[in-house]
């Protein structure tokens, strides 16, 4: 029998001693607000075990929690040409922000450059266009590298913007040691959800590996991987699926990573983790309570982990973008707000409060310092910092605590069947059968119908109308002329670069995509300091690996 499998029966038979009265007749995927805690001596059964900084966890990572160090305020940022975007990130800093968070344009995200005929129209929209090394430093120029941490909100092409990154510290002198920050490079996720993939499955996991090998050996400071349930959230899954889905591929990732000999109980420490703060207050709170519980539990018992660097979570937390609306926008504001709090309530180690007029274009420079003063009031005027897990002992949220664990816990057995004992083949195998994508569709199909028939209310959407003709002001717009300042750009270092050292560099990346053992960071890193393309970097991987096509399923 598999350590998962051994584990599983040993948990069941010790819930089954404490919790001896069962719930029925609630399905995989509810909205948890209508339902409440069995019984206290059930709720406080598992509560007792349980303090902050002390495994599995659910209480916070640390024992102080903020009282030592309030979170990093990680405002989300990218859009136009890269010289816009480092005007945006100073403004960030200059007016408290504590780490920068890029956002880079669809173009970027899907792994083609400005000049790409598919990217007409999408320049610069949402997020920064960043094509070659010289994007990477304009983007940053001015900033010091060793003095913040940077997130980047990237999947496909991850391993060619850390590459970017790491070119940008050695141009600046910045050692690769002292370079902190956050890759997301979280491709399963790509599949069950945003769909900015571009390989199939296991070549995408090979470059995902790579990348934890390389920061492993030469940046210490750095988290490889984000692994992220927000963008799972914001498809329309459920708060159930986004914890199970977002663990499962966390524990695939470790999997792959133990099978090409890498020394997980280390690695697991650089794991961070990427979750969406939602309008279900109570429900998001417990989530994130559970999700550390889970995460410690899988990596002592399943994969032999006893670290507590290891075994104790951290994530950072967005607040939700689809529960913004378009209609009566400064209403936002106290959505976020709400959202926020309940990640601070979980215990987040990092947040970023979206603005409030995101549900209508990129964020406005006021707009973005009413959602960074959100946080600000959060953790300056509320006290809530001052104790670590306020809300713990709660009747309510521990058993919302604990009912969701258990729920995540079926679709984990679920994935385990798909995989025949393997949780990262289940992954796999879920993706390729359009598995996760059904299940999203689903629950995304239920939601909107509740709305529709308002057995949900939503202000503006569908009760409370008055005020949804006021028009709001303030709005960004990208024009025209940002792609062309872009694609300008672009041509330039096409100009000014050795054709013969782009033309090397890709070859010698080629030679090692065709052999499965080769790493492909150093490689990637050699291209992109001859200033080779996104693009150009992206089509030569693609020539050895393949494209990706969803199964036809719906």
């Amino acid at each position: 029998m598999n350590p998962y499998k051994i584990w599983q029966e040993k948990f069941k038979e010790s819930k089954a001693t404490k919790h001896s009265e069962s719930l029925s007749g609630i399905e995989i995927a509810p909205v948890f607000s209508s339902q409440g805690p069995v019984s206290c001596d059930q709720d406080l059964a598992s509560f007792n075990e349980e303090l902050p900084g002390v495994y599995p966890f659910t209480r916070g990572p640390y024992a102080s929690m903020y009282r030592s160090k309030l979170w990093t305020m990680r405002m989300f940022a990218g859009f136009g040409t890269p010289k816009d975007t480092n005007l945006r990130f100073k403004e960030i800093l200059s007016a408290g922000g504590t780490g920068l968070s890029v956002a880079f344009d669809l173009p970027t995200l899907m792994g083609r450059d400005s000049d790409d005929p598919r990217s007409l129209g999408e320049v610069g929209k949402c997020g920064v266009a960043v094509d070659t090394l010289k994007d990477m430093q304009d983007l940053f120029e001015g900033i010091n590298l060793s003095a913040i941490t940077t997130s980047m909100t990237i999947n496909s092409p991850a391993a060619i913007l850390l590459a970017m990154y790491v070119a940008v510290g050695d141009l600046t002198k910045v050692k690769r040691s002292e370079l902190g920050g956050t890759l997301q490079n979280d491709i399963l996720k790509e599949y069950q959800a945003q769909k900015e993939y571009i390989f199939p499955p296991r070549p995408s996991l090979r470059l995902v590996n790579d990348v934890m090998r390389f920061t492993f050996n030469e940046m210490p400071k750095y988290h490889p991987i984000s692994v992220s349930g927000y963008h799972i959230r914001e498809a329309g899954s459920s708060a159930v699926q986004e914890l199970a889905f977002t663990l499962a591929n966390g524990f695939a990732y470790l999997e792959y990573a133990k099978r090409s000999g890498l020394d997980i109980s280390k690695l697991a420490e650089k794991f961070s983790f990427f979750f969406n703060a939602h309008i279900d207050f109570f429900e998001e709170i417990a989530k994130l309570r559970a999700a550390r519980r889970i995460w410690a539990k899988w990596l002592k018992n399943v994969f032999g982990i006893n670290e507590e660097k290891a075994l104790a979570m951290r994530f950072h937390v967005q607040t939700a973008g689809c529960s913004l609306t378009a209609f009566q926008p400064e209403v936002n504001i106290v959505r976020t707000a709400i959202e926020a709090l309940a990640g601070v309530l979980g215990g987040a180690q990092s947040l970023h409060t979206n603005s409030l007029d995101e549900a209508l274009a990129l964020p406005s420079q006021k707009a973005v310092r009413i959602a960074l003063r959100t946080q600000q009031v959060i953790a300056y005027e509320t006290n809530v910092a001052n104790v670590a897990d306020p809300l713990g002992g709660s009747y309510y949220l521990e058993w919302l605590t604990d009912e969701l664990e258990k729920r995540a816990n079926e679709i984990f057995d679920k994935l385990i069947e798909f995989g025949h004992g393997s949780i990262l083949e289940g992954v796999i195998s879920a993706i390729e059968a359009g598995w996760f994508q059904s299940e999203i569709l689903e629950e995304a199909y239920r939601q909107e119908k509740n709305i529709a028939d308002r057995k949900r209310i939503i202000v503006s959407v569908n009760d409370f109308f008055e005020g949804n003709e006021e028009k709001l002001q303030d709005i960004l717009y990208i024009d025209k002329q940002v792609e062309e300042k872009q694609i300008k750009s672009l041509k330039e270092v096409k100009s000014q670069r050795s054709f013969t050292e782009v033309t090397e560099s890709l070859n010698q990346l080629k030679e090692a995509a065709k052999d499965p053992t080769s790493d492909l960071m150093t490689p990637i890193i050699r291209a992109v300091k001859t200033y080779a393309t996104v693009g150009e970097i992206i089509n030569v991987l693609a020539e050895v690996f393949g494209r990706w096509e969803e199964p036809g399923n719906f």
